[in-house]
């Protein structure tokens, strides 16, 4: 039979397959140093059908697969940040962008809590990313605005949800489904962050061939596998004038002539997006240094 792992706890695997079926993996995938990973299609053999238990015998070969979150087959992301309360970090923003872009992911940026933004700032944090090139949509769960325009972007497609603690996440993915299905946690008022009311990942049936796949909320984002040369590829909206740089390999740090400083100068480009891009920059040249210096 073959199904796809819903969920993983503790060493034990919930595996969908017209019903949910709680498994054990085999021994071969730890001798093999193969680990089940929320997302998989697998194949399974039932030893108790009364009782729904299982054990899975094969992991299919994989579309796709991310690290942080360890989720695999997403077809794309749904990055959730919140308008204001919390007010939205672009750096950790622009870092789950970078991340899904080295999976080849497309992202889908949703700007949740449109019912308290009383400054319109919802229009400007569009406006900068539609720029870029992303989809971009600002919604209210508590409200329910624009909740049907974000199932359209979900219909029919794996989607792996991600975005920090106290956005709304779980309440986003309460409303676009029948039913209320995860812990809603309280906001903070001494930190202004949420509590983490997501503590696995998760893969949630909207419908037949919808699926959402919820991860814990994350305050911190490393960069990983990635050198300093290639951060510009993954800021889309600074391809156009890179052709205007006067040394190839250019940087858009301090070399003299950078058609990308220039674009940030006349407003072309966002200069919140080129201050975090140049953040992000020296981070990286600095964890290179400290590899070189210990190895």
């Amino acid at each position: 039979m073959r199904g796809k792992i819903i969920k993983g706890i503790a060493g034990f695997y919930y595996v969908h397959a017209n019903e949910i079926y709680e498994c054990r993996a085999k021994g071969v995938f730890r001798k093999d140093k193969r680990k089940p990973l929320v997302g998989d299609d697998v194949e399974l053999e039932i030893l108790d059908g009364k009782n729904h238990k299982g054990n899975i015998t094969d992991i299919l070969p994989r579309r796709s697969e991310l690290i942080r979150p360890a989720v695999a087959n997403v077809e794309q992301a749904l990055v959730i940040f919140a308008i204001k309360k919390p007010q939205p970090n672009f750096n950790l923003l622009d870092r789950f962008l970078i991340m899904m872009g080295q999976h080849n992911l497309p992202c889908i940026i949703c700007f949740n809590k449109l019912d308290i933004d009383y400054d319109n700032s919802a229009s400007v944090y569009e406006d900068i990313y539609k720029a870029c090139g992303y989809t971009v949509l600002s919604v209210s769960a508590e409200k329910g605005v624009n909740i049907d325009k974000l199932k359209n972007l979900l219909s029919g497609r794996t989607t792996t949800v991600a975005g920090p603690s106290g956005v709304g996440k779980s309440s986003i993915i309460n409303s676009i489904q029948s039913g209320t299905v995860m812990e809603i946690g309280d906001i903070s008022e001494r930190i202004d962050r949420g509590r983490h009311t997501t503590r696995h990942s998760e893969l949630i049936a909207v419908d037949e061939s919808t699926y959402i796949l919820d991860t814990p909320g994350f305050s911190s984002l490393g960069l990983f596998n990635i050198e300093k040369e290639e951060l510009a590829g993954f800021y889309p909206e600074f391809c156009e004038y890179e052709k205007y740089c006067r040394f190839g390999g250019c940087s858009h740090i301090s070399e003299p002539i950078c058609g990308v400083k220039l674009a940030v100068e006349r407003g072309d480009v966002s200069s919140m997006r080129y201050e975090n891009y140049k953040l992000l920059y020296n981070e990286l040249k600095d964890m290179k240094r400290y590899r070189r210096i210990n190895p």
